[in-house]
C-alpha cells in the first residue's frame, strides 16, 4: 500500500473522530498532553472569606500532593483561582471567566450555597462539570443534573435532620425550638428537620429570621414561650451569635445546639456572645471525622503546616472549615483517574456518579449515584464550654430523601 499525504490526513481525522490519541484530548478545553486545568473559586476576601479561603488552600495542597506523586496519567494539575466573595453576581462572573477565558476542563468551587446555586443554569447549559468545594448547594443538586456535584461538607437537608436526630436521641428532646433563615437555604434545612421531627415524634416550634436581622428579641421570646427542651439554631454566624447572647440574657438554660454553618471561629463566637457563661449548655454540629486537629484528621493539619508555614503561624489558621476542601479534590482526582489517559468531560462525569469512598476527613463517606448528587449526609456533635471541646458519641444524619 502506498502511503500518501491524503492517507495520513484521513487517518488523523478518523482517530480524532473516534476519540483516540492526543487529538481527542486536545478537543477538550483545559487539557494538554501534560496538564489538566481546574478552575477554582471561593470567597478569598470580604466578610465571609472564612467559609472558603482555607478551604481553597486545602484543595490546592491536595492537588500539589498529587502532582508531586506524578500527576494523573502523566498530566499535572494546574489550578486557576478566582475570588467569588460569597456573592452570587461575583460567583457567576468568576465561573464565566474561568470557563470562557481560562478554558478550564472542570470547575471546583463554591463555599456559599445561595451564591453557587446562581451558577447552575450557566454550568448546565455549557455542560461544564462543577464539583463544589464545601457549599451545600442543595438548590443546584436537587433535582439532580448530569453536571453538578456537591455537599461534600453536608447537604442542607441533612443539616436540619441531623440536628433533630441528635436532640431527640442524645438529649431526649420532645419539643424543639428551631431558628432558621427565611430564604431558600432555610427552607432546605427545615424540610429535612421536619422529616426527622415527624419520624422521632418531636414537636417543632419554628421561627425563620432574615439573615441580616439586628434584634432577635421577638423571635426568641416566641420560641421561649413554646417551652422547648432544646433550642436549635440553623443560621449563619451573625444571627446565631445574637440568638445565643439573647438566650443568656433571658436566663434560658436549656441545651442550645448550633448548626455547622453557625460559626467558623469558636473563639470569635465566645466573644460575640459575651463570654463563656453563654455557653454553659452548648453544642455545635460538625461534619469532620474527629475534633479539629484530632488524631483521625491530624494528617490534614500536618499537610497544611507543611504547605503554608507562614499562614499556619498566624492566629486562627488554619480556619475551621479548612479540611472541607480535601474531599472534593479527592473526588475530582479519583474521577480523572477512572476516566483514563484520554479523559473527556463526559467520562469524568460518568465516573463521578459512581464514587463511593471514605475520604478520611468527613464524618460520612462520599457517596454518589445515578440520581444522587449530595456527597455527605453524616454529622458529629461537640460540646463546647468556651474552652474545652468534648466529642459526643455517635454519628447523626437525616431521614430525608429526595422525591422526584
Amino acid at each position: 500500500m502506498t502511503v500518501t499525504k491524503s492517507t495520513v490526513l484521513a487517518a488523523g481525522l478518523a482517530a480524532a473522530l473516534l476519540g483516540t490519541g492526543p487529538a481527542a484530548a486536545q478537543q477538550e478545553p483545559g487539557l494538554t498532553p501534560t496538564s489538566i486545568k481546574i478552575g477554582m473559586f471561593a470567597p478569598l476576601s470580604g466578610a465571609n472569606m472564612a467559609y472558603g479561603f482555607d478551604v481553597a488552600n486545602a484543595a490546592k495542597m491536595y492537588y500539589d500532593k498529587i502532582n508531586k506523586e506524578g500527576g494523573i496519567h502523566g498530566r499535572k494539575i494546574e489550578v486557576v483561582l478566582e475570588d467569588d466573595r460569597c456573592n452570587a453576581n461575583d460567583l457567576v462572573a468568576a465561573v464565566k471567566k474561568l470557563v470562557e477565558q481560562g478554558q478550564v476542563f472542570i470547575l471546583n468551587g463554591g463555599s456559599c450555597s445561595a451564591a453557587v446555586v446562581a451558577a447552575k443554569e450557566y454550568v448546565v447549559r455549557n455542560k461544564v462539570p462543577l464539583v463544589m468545594l464545601n457549599a451545600s448547594g442543595d438548590g443546584a443538586l436537587y433535582p439532580p443534573t448530569d453536571y453538578i456535584f456537591g455537599a461534600f461538607s453536608i447537604s442542607q437537608y441533612a443539616v436540619g435532620g441531623a440536628m433533630i436526630d441528635f436532640a431527640a436521641k442524645t438529649l431526649g428532646a420532645k419539643k424543639i425550638a428551631y431558628v432558621n433563615h427565611d430564604d431558600a437555604y432555610g427552607a432546605w434545612n427545615l424540610e429535612g428537620a421536619k422529616a426527622d421531627a415527624e419520624a422521632s415524634k418531636v414537636d417543632l416550634a419554628v421561627e425563620s429570621v432574615n439573615p441580616t436581622i439586628n434584634d432577635v428579641t421577638a423571635p426568641f421570646l416566641k420560641l421561649r414561650a413554646a417551652n422547648p427542651d432544646a433550642l436549635l439554631i440553623v443560621t449563619y454566624a451573625r444571627p446565631a451569635a445574637l440568638m445565643i447572647k439573647k438566650a443568656a440574657e433571658m436566663g434560658f438554660n436549656k441545651p442550645i445546639i448550633l448548626s455547622v454553618t453557625g460559626t467558623a471561629n469558636l473563639s470569635q463566637l465566645m466573644q460575640n456572645v459575651g463570654g463563656p457563661d453563654a455557653l454553659k449548655n452548648f453544642y455545635f454540629q460538625d461534619v469532620l471525622a474527629d475534633l479539629p486537629g484530632g488524631p483521625k484528621i491530624k494528617w490534614v493539619y500536618d499537610m497544611y503546616k507543611q504547605s503554608y508555614p507562614d499562614l499556619a503561624a498566624k492566629p486562627d489558621h488554619p480556619q475551621a472549615y479548612m479540611p472541607y476542601g480535601i474531599p472534593s479534590a479527592m473526588s475530582i482526582v479519583k474521577a480523572l483517574q477512572a476516566a483514563g489517559p484520554n479523559p473527556t468531560r463526559e467520562k469524568v462525569l460518568d465516573a463521578m456518579k459512581t464514587l463511593n469512598f471514605d475520604s478520611g476527613v468527613m464524618a460520612g463517606p462520599v457517596v454518589f449515584g445515578p440520581s444522587e448528587r449530595a456527597a455527605n449526609k453524616a454529622t458529629i456533635f461537640i460540646k463546647f464550654d468556651g474552652t474545652n471541646q468534648t466529642l459526643q458519641p455517635g454519628l447523626y444524619s437525616s431521614r430525608w430523601k429526595f422525591k422526584g
